[in-house]
Order: structure tokens, then C-alpha cells, then sequence
């Protein structure tokens, strides 16, 4: 950020020089909306210089600045983070190993295996992936609130006092005395992991629009850097830029939270959480949003399911719900949006489009907490915890999101290549799928050289005593590096496509239905449960790989048409929800 600071500090003086005449008189070919007069003293855009059509060909596109705020919200999510995986990366080794012998807490000691509740690893995967799904898909319940009754801010501390609530009942299944019986611990267990998992979903719907609202400039500038390069502040690229770092703050919360969380297991207790609030407000647009589609769909439904199909999904779809399609004595009282409005919704819909795919790229990632973790305690950790090999995930994030951004991907801008969002996507699911293929092969060696061979993940000596594979823990480091580099290309790119692509009354909502893909996976990742056993690990590692290298294909075949135009919607004008125009009173 700081290397931007001294290009956009020449921006008032270039302005001056011109009189501010560009900045209103030559509009560039996207059309700016007329909109109504604001102070300059609270026009962000005020004093800027905007692209010609020419300029906006050819120039060299940057990120602008970020504001504080964005940080100190970043930080906020960082703590709520810590919490979430400080507690769940000791999930796995709680419900599926015994309490080890002579402990009443859990605690393994140094060279011991932690564990409580004994359940096995296919039920560990399977209440794992149950949690997945529950924690991501109530965001849906989260947008909805925020939205429609209560807003960001009251919606955000209601979801910290659930979680804290949670997190209460999770201590309280992990006392020595619940402990003693191991079937009452584990319902207590689960009932913690619905009522905090339901406080996760509020709040991630509502905090990670938060972050991107901090910068409010939507128009792309010119600035001049201290090497006289013309560049243009692309909004676009501004949030690309936050999300990452919002991402990074994510990731040292988990950093911090999962390798204290995993000595502690080694050394006394299994859990501890904490929970931080935030602020924020929205208004109430789905039911406007459902009447809408519901009027743009009539007449279109069809006894033949292709017919329906081509209709639902044809390019003027939206057109009919336009106002100006629209005869003044028939539209609806609720028709007070601009036609902008709705291109935005359709932009918007067009986002969801892309998510659908997300499924299939969480079933990578979904590794990382349950089955790597799994693989980890087969295999010699010279007294490491098995748990706190996960944290090579987030630790290469923290190295490798700030070379992506001021590396890789400015290099990238230099040589002529266009990295677009979806094409950071579809690299993320190859790179997935190449995860999955570097644990399949360790996977493989870890039942050649396993004194028990395909029992690997269960060999034990006469004591209980986990007998290792004679293998370094640390030839998993492959699968964590490149399942982090999928995240820094799928996950964060789907955060910044989610805000970019929604309305702005809608990013809630649309937020929303991107962490839903999330639910989706883990539904999908039950199916692969039956799998996540000896002697079917090197089956599961591989299928998976499989499946992603082939969705990331036919993700590119479908949304190709899309990234075509990605500069385009970037560039749709801001519509207006409430645009006073004539309607029938009903």
C-alpha cells in the first residue's frame, strides 16, 4: 500500500492543472450515471481525473490505497477467527481418538496422541463436514435478518452472544467429570457446534461486505506515479487488494489460534474461544428483490423443462422488469427502482452463476481439517501435536498473499497479461485438484511403509500406543502450500466477486449465497465419508483430485462468456432502489 501512496498523492495538483474539467466534462464510454448533486467536500471522487476510452485501453491498471478502517476491521475478523479455529482445529483428534491412558482432560503430554471421545475417523470426518455445512449455511439466515429486520450492527452483536453461548457449551463437553461418559459428551459436543455455528453464519454475512465499504470511490482515475508512468486506480483492483489483505488478517487469527489451541491439547486442555464485536447496518431489499423475479418470470414457465430452462435463462430475461418497459399505469407499487438497478441485480445473478461451481473447489480444501489432519497422525511428528501441521495453510498465506500482490500479479500486469477474477478462479481449481493429487502419493507411501499397511491410520501397539509410519510429517507440506494458493486465487477472489458484482443494497445477500457454496460441499463431502478410511484414503485424495481438474475445466467452458465482459459489468452505473418513478398504487 505504501509503495501507491506518493502516486495518488500527485492527484490534487494534476486535477488543479485541469481545471477539474476532465474530472466532469469528458465522461469516459461507460456512461456515468447523472446522479444528484453532492458536496465535494463528501464526493470521493472530487478533484479526480477520469480515463479517456483510449486511456482506459491501454494504461496500466493499480490498486489505490487502502483506508484504516478497512485494517482495523480486518483485525476485528482476525480476532473472531482466532476463536473459530483455535476450536476446531482440535476437533478431529477430540472425536476420534481415546482419552490416553492415565489422563482425565485429554491431553496427550508430548509424545502422546490427545483425544477424548474415541468415536473413530469416519465419524470425526463426517461431524467435521457436518460442521462445515451448518457454519456456512447459516449466513443465509444472516443476510436474511440484516437485510429485512434488524441490520449489520444489531445482526452482528446478536451472532457474537450466540457464539460466546457456544463456545460455553463446548468448554462444558470437554470437563473431565462430562468426559467420564463419552456418549453425553459428545451430544453436548454437538449441541455446541450448532448454537456457535449458528453465530458464525451471522456474522460472516455481514462483516466481510464491511470490509470492502470502507472505500467508497467506483470510478477508475488517473494518477501519475514518482516515475512519470500514467497509471489508472482501478476500483476493482482496490478490492482484490482488501480482500487479500482482509484475508491475511484471517489467516493470522487462525495462525495464532490453531498453534496455541494444539500445544494446549498437548499440554492440558482441549478448548478455549473468544468472540469480538463489530458494527455495521443494511435495509431490507429481498422482498422488492423475489416480487421482482417473480414479475420478470411471468409468462416464461413452460410444460417442457428445456423451455423453461431457456427462458429463465435468457439474456433479456431482465428487460420486462425494467420501468421504462414498463407502462406507468401498470407498474406495481413496488417498482421504484431505475433501470441501472436492475442491470445491477443482474450482474448480480450473474455472480451466483459462478458460485455454483464453488462446491466442487471446497471439496479440496475441505481436506485440510479432518482427513490431512488424520494423515498426519500416522506418520513420525517428532512430538509435534498431528493438529498443528494445518497451520502450514495459513502460514503460507501470510507469506504468499503480500508476493502475490505486489509481485506476481503486478508482473503479470507488465507483461500484458489480463489475470481476471475468474481466471484466478479456474487456476484455483486446478490448483486444488494438485493438492489432492501430492496427498493421494504421500497417502500411498504411508501404507507401503506402515508396519500395519492399509491399517496405517489405526496401527497401534498392545498399550493403544499410535505405532507411526516411518515417514517425516513434513512431506505434507506440499498439500498445504498448494491448497493455500487455491484459496489466494478461488476464495478470496469469490469474496471480491461476491462485493464487486452485488447491488449495493444486496451484498449481504449476495455474500451470502458465495459462503452458502461452502454448505453445499460439505453436504456433498458426506457422500465421501464412506471414504475417508483405511484402506480407501489413496480413493478419496484422488478422486477429489480428479473431480476438481475436470470442474475447473468446464468452469472455464461456462463462464468464459462472462469473463468477456468483465470490465463491462465492472463499469455498470449505480442504480437507485427508491427512484420515486410513477407507479399503480395497489
Amino acid at each position: 500500500m505504501a509503495g501507491l501512496q506518493s502516486d495518488v498523492g500527485v492527484i490534487a495538483a494534476e486535477a488543479e492543472a485541469v481545471g477539474h474539467k476532465r474530472a466532469y466534462d469528458e465522461k469516459a464510454s461507460y456512461s456515468e450515471p447523472e446522479e444528484e448533486y453532492v458536496d465535494p467536500k463528501d464526493d470521493p471522487h472530487a478533484g479526480l481525473v477520469f480515463p479517456t476510452e483510449e486511456e482506459l485501453a491501454t494504461l496500466r491498471r493499480v490498486a489505490d490505497t487502502m483506508p484504516w478502517s478497512a485494517y482495523l476491521i480486518a483485525a476485528v475478523e482476525g480476532a473472531e477467527r482466532f476463536s473459530f479455529y483455535g476450536a476446531s482445529v482440535v476437533f478431529t483428534n477430540f472425536i476420534q481418538h481415546k482419552l490416553p491412558k492415565d489422563s482425565r482432560t485429554g491431553a496427550g503430554g508430548p509424545h502422546g496422541q490427545s483425544g477424548a471421545l474415541g468415536k473413530g475417523q469416519q465419524t470425526s470426518t463426517g461431524i467435521g463436514t457436518f460442521y462445515q455445512f451448518w457454519c456456512y449455511i447459516t449466513p443465509l439466515l444472516g443476510a436474511y435478518i440484516a437485510d429485512a429486520h434488524w441490520g449489520r450492527y444489531k445482526t452482528i452483536l446478536v451472532a457474537v452472544f450466540i457464539a460466546l453461548l457456544g463456545h460455553i457449551i463446548m468448554i462444558i463437553s470437554a470437563v473431565p467429570t462430562v468426559l467420564e461418559h463419552p456418549n453425553s459428551a459428545f451430544g453436548v459436543f454437538i449441541l455446541s457446534q450448532i448454537v456457535t455455528g449458528l453465530g458464525t453464519g451471522l456474522f460472516k454475512a455481514n462483516i466481510s461486505p464491511l470490509v470492502a465499504e470502507q472505500y467508497r470511490r467506483t470510478k477508475p482515475f488517473v494518477v501519475t506515479t514518482s516515475g512519470g508512468e500514467r497509471v489508472i486506480c482501478d476500483p476493482t483492483m482496490t478490492v482484490s487488494r482488501m480482500y487479500m489483505y482482509f484475508y491475511l488478517f484471517i489467516n493470522v487469527g487462525a495462525l495464532v489460534g490453531q498453534i496455541t489451541m494444539a500445544y494446549s491439547e498437548k499440554a492440558r486442555i482441549l478448548f478455549a474461544f473468544t468472540r469480538c464485536p463489530l458494527i455495521a447496518s443494511n435495509s431490507s431489499i429481498l422482498a422488492t428483490f423475489m416480487k421482482m423475479f417473480a414479475f420478470a418470470a411471468k409468462g416464461k414457465f413452460s410444460a417442457s423443462p428445456i423451455a423453461t430452462w431457456k427462458n429463465l435463462t435468457s439474456p433479456n430475461f431482465w428487460e420486462s422488469v425494467k420501468p421504462s418497459n414498463v407502462a406507468v399505469e401498470s407498474r406495481p407499487a413496488w417498482m421504484t427502482f431505475d433501470d441501472k438497478w436492475v442491470d445491477e441485480v443482474s450482474r448480480g445473478i450473474k455472480a451466483c452463476w459462478v458460485f455454483l461451481w464453488y462446491p466442487i473447489y471446497w471439496l479440496t480444501y475441505n481436506q485440510l481439517n479432518n482427513n490431512l489432519t488424520s494423515q498426519a497422525g500416522s506418520m513420525n511428528t517428532h512430538g509435534l501435536p498431528n493438529d498443528v501441521l494445518s497451520n502450514l495453510d495459513p502460514l503460507a498465506l501470510i507469506i504468499f498473499i503480500p508476493i502475490c500482490d505486489r509481485v506476481i500479479y503486478p508482473a503479470l500486469q507488465r507483461a500484458g497479461f489480463n489475470f481476471t477474477a475468474l481466471k484466478k478462479v479456474t487456476a484455483g481449481f486446478f490448483t486444488g485438484a494438485a493438492a489432492m493429487a501430492w496427498a493421494a502419493v504421500v497417502q500411498h507411501y504411508i501404507y507401503k511403509r506402515s508396519p500395519c499397511g492399509y491399517n496405517a491410520t489405526t496401527c497401534a501397539d498392545a498399550d493403544g500406543n499410535v505405532i507411526p509410519a516411518p515417514l517425516n510429517v513434513w512431506i505434507q507440506t506440499g498439500s498445504y502450500v498448494l491448497v493455500a494458493f487455491s484459496e489466494i486465487l478461488a476464495s478470496i477472489t469469490g469474496l471480491e466477486y461476491a462485493f464487486t458484482k452485488a447491488p449495493r443494497n444486496m451484498r449481504s445477500l449476495v455474500m451470502s449465497v458465495f459462503l452458502f457454496t461452502s454448505a453445499i460441499s460439505a453436504a456433498i463431502g458426506e457422500a465421501f465419508v464412506a471414504i475417508s478410511t483405511d484402506p480407501l484414503l489413496v480413493w478419496n485424495y484422488g478422486s477429489m483430485g480428479v473431480i476438481a481438474t475436470v470442474a475447473g475445466a468446464l468452469f472455464w467452458l461456462h463462464i468464459r462468456s462472462i469473463d468477456a465482459r468483465e470490465d463491462e459489468l465492472n463499469r455498470l452505473a449505480t442504480g437507485t432502489l427508491d427512484a420515486k418513478v410513477p407507479v399503480k398504487e395497489v
